[in-house]
């Protein structure tokens, strides 16, 4: 059975019924780009075709239930009751719903409506949780695709992600920026996203992976990570101090020949922040510059910087992330980084594909010297985004 099954399968036992329909929305990768969101900078990722799919039923009454494979025991609420719950009683709920019911909750907020109709939601992903892969944004995506249309609210795919962010920030307690929500939106076969996040401009860029026979290639540490707690908030807050102390709105209105003045009037740690997104910002501009001049097999480079700059900058990176890194460029990849808010979750590697095994032989046997727990590894191809399946 395919995932989409697995959510109308849910919804059958939840319901006794067939859903109306499903929705699904993808997890995706960061190609590079990592913590610049927040900071109004550039990135540059794609949706991935690991999906998580909504299937809905409508109700009789105003209320909302939710259900997902994650936890099988429902969660339902009064719409009315939403505005209550969300932010200052999120605690509440279990947090794998606040995920499917924030949306609900953003969408009547954005809205105004106070007219809309019940409704059972049936939830199954194989985007996996807590590598890094945004399974929050794939939850996001297929859940207000879903009512956007059965609600026939008529909101844009850009208004949608911004409905995700505002879910996941207020109703689920995670400060992160929109770059997750405009990929799983956005996304396109064989292609990434150059998001500005200040305008929310998004430019397709051919990534070019299939005529340059590459691959994908994902290791998940198997280290789980939660951005609702303190690292992620922590790195945020150093970045908005540096902004402040800078005398900028973010680190996005810096350049790299902004560096030195910043080292002379801010301590080593929230200069070292800075410098990482300033620099990773600048490398992202190169990435999709020489992604249209070169192609892809030219990038190796700039994805080692990144996660040279995560690890030591941003020190966000783990052993095992480091490990992961080291043991693809051993087996010739083009080039590897974490991907991802750090603190565990899952590095990528750009192989040629008859080096994919190796790659995948390669980190597990490091992992296992290490004596760390086998990583999950695996190939992602760039995917379609969110929409009705």
């Amino acid at each position: 059975m395919t995932t989409a099954d697995d959510a109308r399968t849910l919804f059958r036992e939840l319901t006794g019924t067939d859903p109306v329909g499903s929705w699904s929305a993808p997890g995706r990768v960061n190609l590079i780009g990592e913590h610049t969101d927040y900071n109004d900078g550039f990135v540059l990722p794609f949706a991935i075709d690991h999906r998580t799919h909504a299937a809905l039923g409508l109700r009789d009454d105003a209320r909302i239930r939710v259900v997902s494979t994650f936890d099988p025991v429902p969660v339902e609420v009064a719409l009315g009751d939403l505005a209550a719950l969300f932010p200052d009683r999120r605690d509440e709920l279990p947090e794998w719903s606040r995920y499917a019911l924030g949306v609900a909750w953003a969408l009547i907020v954005r809205t105004g409506r106070n007219d809309l109709a019940g409704v059972d939601l049936a939830i199954a992903s194989d985007v996996p949780v807590g590598a890094g892969l945004s399974s929050s944004a794939a939850i996001e995506g297929a859940v207000a695709s879903a009512l956007n249309d059965t609600w026939q609210l008529e909101l844009d795919r850009v208004t949608l992600a911004q409905i995700g962010r505002t879910a996941e920030n207020e109703a689920v307690g995670a400060p992160t920026g929109i770059m997750d929500q405009m990929a799983s939106m956005l996304g396109r076969a064989d292609a990434a996203t150059f998001l500005d996040c200040r305008s929310l401009e998004a430019e397709i860029i051919d990534l070019g992976f299939a005529d340059a026979d590459l691959e994908l290639v994902v290791i998940d540490t198997q280290v789980k990570h939660s951005h609702a707690t303190g690292g992620y908030g922590e790195r945020r807050a150093a970045c908005e101090r540096g902004a402040q102390i800078m005398g900028v709105a973010a680190l996005r209105d810096l350049s790299v020949d902004d560096l030195d003045r910043a080292a002379e009037l801010m301590d080593e740690v929230t200069f070292r922040r800075v410098r990482h997104v300033v620099t990773e910002d600048q490398r992202v501009l190169d990435t999709v510059r020489t992604l249209r001049t070169e192609g892809p097999e030219a990038i190796g480079d700039l994805l080692l910087a990144s996660h040279a700059s995560m690890r030591d900058d941003f020190e966000i990176s783990v052993p095992e992330l480091d490990t992961a890194v080291e043991a693809a460029m051993s087996a010739g990849a083009v080039g590897a980084r974490m991907t991802g808010g750090g603190f565990g979750g899952a590095a990528i590697a750009l192989v040629h594909r008859d080096r994919a095994g190796a790659v995948a032989e390669a980190a597990t046997t490091a992992f296992a010297d290490a004596g760390f727990t086998a990583p999950h590894v695996f190939t992602v191809t760039p995917s379609a985004g969110a929409g009705r399946d």
